[in-house]
């Protein structure tokens, strides 16, 4: 068993290399057997490199198993965010939904990621309007100006729309 700075190391490596090449699925086996962590550290960097090389029904049981087994922190977000996105990929956006809008409490780094797979998984299942306001709410705190109008639209569109009598 390696040591966790080590693995670390290890993973960054993996993912710094040639991830569309031949035998990066089997690279990524090989660090994952090594991982120290008992979270489902390994297992979810096992089903990056499944989603990666275009094997999204391969990392689907691989994220929910990382979950299971308790993965934390940043690769629990990531986790959570290329699952729905696999999910979504396999024909199922309303799973993907119900995984990210929980994720819209959280406000960290991967913030703008969550909105943007949710407004993907939105608008597969229908919710185009809703989809729009949370993508172009993300793309708000980018603009140099037009921050508050922007984000003030965004919200317009995430909030149920008036039905006709």
């Amino acid at each position: 068993m390696l040591a966790a700075v080590d693995w670390d190391q290890q993973v960054a490596q993996l993912w710094a290399g040639d991830v569309e090449g031949p035998g990066f699925v089997e690279r990524a086996e090989a660090v994952a057997s090594a991982c120290p962590y008992g979270d489902g550290s390994g297992l979810f960097e096992l089903a990056g490199a499944h989603d990666s090389t275009g094997a999204p029904a391969e990392a689907v049981p691989r994220y929910r198993e990382a979950l299971a087994r308790g993965l934390t922190g940043v690769r629990r977000r990531r986790a959570t965010i290329q699952l729905a996105s696999s999910l979504r990929n396999l024909g199922d956006p309303a799973a993907g939904v119900a995984l990210l809008e929980p994720e819209l409490a959280v406000d960290d780094e991967l913030s703008a990621a969550v909105r943007g797979f949710l407004a993907l998984c939105l608008a597969d299942t229908g919710r185009e309007r809703e989809a729009l306001g949370l993508a172009l709410g993300a793309l708000a705190s980018t603009l140099p100006r037009y921050q508050r109008s922007m984000a003030a639209y965004a919200g317009e569109l995430t909030r149920p729309s008036p039905r006709p009598h």
